[in-house]
C-alpha cells in the first residue's frame, strides 16, 4: 500500500483559519499569487513528521494573527500499517502536542507512519553558504533513515553544551570533561556512521536510476577540508587533544558538529559550489528523488514530497522530467508554483489547487 495525507485539516495556521483538503494519492499542485498561503499549506505537511518542519518555526510563530488562539493540524494517513490519525497542536503559552489516533504520543513516534522530505528555496544556496545548513540537510536525510538519528543528534549536543559550559568558564580539570566527552563520543560515533550511511544510500540510489537529473557525488568533510574522527575511540582522543585550543576558544572546536558535506557535479567533475544555479537546483532534486527511491525500498512505499516553488530554476523540459519521475515513484508530491501553467504537464496525473488571499486570510480551491 502507497503512503499518502487523504485529508488535511488546519485551524488558525498562519494564514489559514480554516482549510480542508480531500485527496486522493496523486501529487498535489498549489498555485497562487507570491503570499496566498501555499508555503503555508505544505509547512502544515512538514510538521506531521518530527521536529520543527521545514521552516524550523516556533510553535508561537505557526498562530494565525491577530487571533493567536492556538494552532490545529489534523490528518488522515493511509500506508504500509494501515490509516491512521495524526493531529499536532499548540495553545498560545503551551508546548505543541502529538496526537495518533488519539493518543498523546512524543514527536518521534510520527516517523513510524509518515516520513517527509521537502525542498524549500531556502535551500538553493545550500552549496554556497556555511557548512551548518549542509549538516542540517543531511541530517534530515539521515533521519529519513534512522529515526534514533534524532536521539543520538540530542544526546550529543546536550553533552557538548555542558562542556561548552565548562570551556566558557576556563575550568580546566580533566575530571570535569571526562563524563562529557564519553557520551559526546558514544552519540558522536552513531551520528557519523547515519551521515555516511546516508551518503552511500543515495549514492546507490541514483547510480541505479535512469533519470533526467545529474548524479551528485557526496562526501563527508571535516572543518578544513579533511577527514575528522569517526569512531568513538577516535574522538575520545580528538576531544582530549583538543582542549588547550577549545579553553582558548572557549568552544569545542572538533566533531561532528564542525563536519561539511562536499558535493560534486559527477559527470562535469565540478564541485557544486561552482557549478550554475540551475545545476545547484538539479542536484539537489536529484539527492531528493534518490532519497526517495531508497526510502521506498526500505518502507515499500514511497515517502511525501514537499517542493516548494520547485519550477524556479527549472526549464519546460526538466519541469516536465520531474513530474514524470515522481509519478513513477507513485509518490504524493506537494507543489507549489505561482501559476496553474506550471503545472500543466502534470494533467490529471494530479490534483491542482487555487490558493487566494483576501484581507490577511488564505482560502484554498480544488479545481
Amino acid at each position: 500500500m502507497s503512503l499518502s495525507i487523504q485529508k488535511l485539516e488546519l485551524s488558525y495556521f498562519r494564514s489559514h483559519r480554516r482549510a480542508s483538503l480531500g485527496l486522493d494519492g496523486r501529487p498535489v499542485a498549489l498555485f497562487g499569487a507570491n503570499g496566498a498561503g501555499k508555503t503555508n499549506l505544505i509547512e502544515a505537511v512538514s510538521l506531521l513528521s518530527p521536529g520543527r518542519g521545514m521552516r524550523r518555526a516556533q510553535a508561537t510563530e505557526l498562530m494565525r494573527r491577530p487571533e493567536t488562539l492556538g494552532w490545529k493540524i489534523s490528518a488522515q494517513i493511509a500506508g504500509p500499517t494501515g490509516v491512521q490519525e495524526i493531529e499536532t497542536r499548540a495553545e498560545a503559552g503551551e508546548p505543541r502536542q502529538t496526537r495518533i489516533n488519539g493518543k498523546l504520543v512524543p514527536q518521534t513516534q510520527l516517523a513510524r507512519i509518515i516520513r517527509v522530505l521537502w525542498l524549500v528555496p531556502s535551500m538553493d544556496r545550500l552549496w554556497i553558504e556555511g557548512a551548518e545548513g549542509r549538516r542540517r540537510f543531511l541530517d534530515r536525510i539521515a533521519l529519513s533513515f534512522r529515526p534514533d538519528h534524532a536521539d543520538a543528534a540530542l544526546a550529543y549536543e546536550k553533552a557538548m553544551r555542558e562542556r561548552n559550559r565548562l570551556l566558557k568558564d576556563q575550568v580546566s580539570d580533566a575530571r570535569w570533561y571526562d563524563a562529557l566527552e564519553a557520551q559526546m563520543a558514544k552519540a558522536g560515533e552513531a551520528i557519523t556512521l547515519n551521515r555516511t550511511d546516508a551518503i552511500a544510500r543515495l549514492a546507490k540510489a541514483q547510480a541505479d536510476a535512469e533519470t533526467a537529473f545529474p548524479v551528485a557525488e557526496l562526501a563527508l568533510l571535516g572543518p578544513d577540508g579533511g577527514d575528522y574522527p569517526l569512531t568513538e575511540p577516535d574522538l575520545l582522543a580528538a576531544f582530549a587533544e583538543s582542549r588547550a585550543a577549545d579553553l582558548r576558544a572557549g568552544r569545542s572546536l572538533v566533531g561532528p558538529h564542525r563536519a561539511d558535506l562536499s558535493a560534486v557535479y559527477a559527470v562535469k567533475g565540478v564541485l557544486a559550489a561552482q557549478s550554475s544555479t540551475g545545476e545547484q537546483k538539479a542536484l539537489l532534486i536529484s539527492l531528493i528523488l534518490a532519497n526517495c527511491r531508497a526510502l521506498a525500498e526500505d518502507l515499500g512505499a514511497p515517502p511525501i514530497i514537499l517542493l516548494d516553488e520547485v519550477a524556479a530554476h527549472l526549464d519546460a523540459n526538466r519541469r516536465a522530467a520531474l513530474y514524470d519521475e515522481i509519478c513513477a515513484l507513485g509518490a504524493q508530491a506537494f507543489m507549489t508554483g505561482t501559476g496553474a501553467e506550471l503545472f500543466s504537464e502534470l494533467g490529471e496525473r494530479a490534483q491542482h489547487f487555487s490558493v487566494t488571499e483576501q484581507n490577511g486570510e488564505s482560502s484554498v480551491k480544488a479545481h
